[in-house]
């Protein structure tokens, strides 16, 4: 299998830290050092998930060459969807013109397009189905608490897409997948499920939007996206060496600065814009391999490493041979 077509798209609002220094006690120095972001888009109130995806589908589909009828199966990874039913893939799927196959979500946060890119190539891999679509899609700034520093700064909504089509070719070559339950604490939206649903109390306590605890999330981050890298590259037989880019999930500037020091990769191999967008998380690593491919960089035979850190917590790393 391979990937035969990329889009992305984030909303026109754009959020400045200028912008932000006007409600929040922070400014763009403070912002910048600490996690390389400079602006960020936020989706209007007329806005939502499926309107994001649906915008970076419709650029993959034009990218490929391609009618949505023709995709077999379509999928969304996301932890801002829509409703809690039914799954933002069928609305995303409708939307295109598609009435009749299958669609679902993966909700594993900033590592929902590394779990996504496993289960599509597994889907093709194996002969379920011939092309699928894979969208990582956030409209984070719905949940943000605006008042809220350490949040804040960080998220901003919108959407990357790829196709993946059966071929004589390869492109996946190895995986590695992890998550670690036992303290949602650190990065997560309580009161927004069965554990406490919403009621007048649990919005007054603003339970329902991100809360997260920076420090320790930021350590377990470098430590997991690390060690995932390793696991893949060994998986696939290969070294360090033998990477040609690495696509990082656009969490902090100092992360991904910290994965290419272990990776021993120069600024140019390294996919970032995370100045642009900020945390944008499942939609972060399809956004910024847009981005590469539309600009031409990425050649026949490239090395990519996917790699992301998110809430669950989650984690993932998937080794990619890129083919024409």
């Amino acid at each position: 299998m391979k990937i035969v077509g990329v889009g992305h798209y984030a909303p026109p609002r754009v959020v400045t830290n200028h912008d932000l220094e006007s409600w929040l006690d922070t400014t763009d120095d403070w912002i910048t050092t600490r996690t390389g972001m400079k602006r960020r888009h936020w989706a209007s109130e007329e806005e939502a998930t499926s309107d994001l995806a649906t915008a970076a589908a419709s650029a993959a589909l034009v990218h490929a060459g391609m009618r949505a009828q023709e995709i077999d199966c379509f999928i969304v990874a996301t932890v801002t969807p829509d409703y809690y039913f039914p799954a933002t893939a069928c609305l995303v799927a409708s939307k295109l013109g598609v009435t009749d196959k299958p669609a679902f979500d993966i909700g594993i946060a900033c590592s929902g397009f590394i779990y996504g890119l496993t289960v599509a190539s597994g889907l093709i891999r194996s002969g379920v189905y011939q092309r699928v679509m894979l969208i990582g899609a956030e409209t984070l700034s719905k949940i943000l608490d605006k008042h809220d520093r350490s949040t804040a700064i960080l998220f901003g909504d919108g959407a990357g897409a790829v196709i993946l089509q059966r071929s004589a070719e390869d492109s996946f070559l190895a995986s590695d997948l992890g998550a670690d339950g036992s303290r949602p604490e650190l990065l997560y939206a309580e009161g927004s499920g069965a554990r406490r649903p919403l009621d007048h109390a649990a919005l007054d306590a603003k339970v329902h939007l991100i809360h997260m605890q920076g420090r320790e999330t930021f350590k377990l981050a470098v430590q997991r996206m690390v060690d995932a890298t390793g696991s893949v590259l060994k998986k696939a037989n290969l070294a360090k060496a033998d990477v040609t880019f690495l696509v990082p999930h656009q969490a902090n500037r100092r992360i991904i600065d910290a994965m290419a020091r272990y990776l021993d990769l120069p600024d140019e191999k390294v996919v970032v814009n995370i100045s642009e967008y900020g945390n944008t998380s499942a939609a972060s690593i399809p956004m910024a391999l847009s981005e590469t491919v539309r600009a031409g960089l990425v050649k026949p035979e490239d090395l990519i490493v996917f790699v992301a850190f998110g809430g669950g917590l989650s984690w993932g790393a998937v080794a990619w041979r890129w083919t024409a």
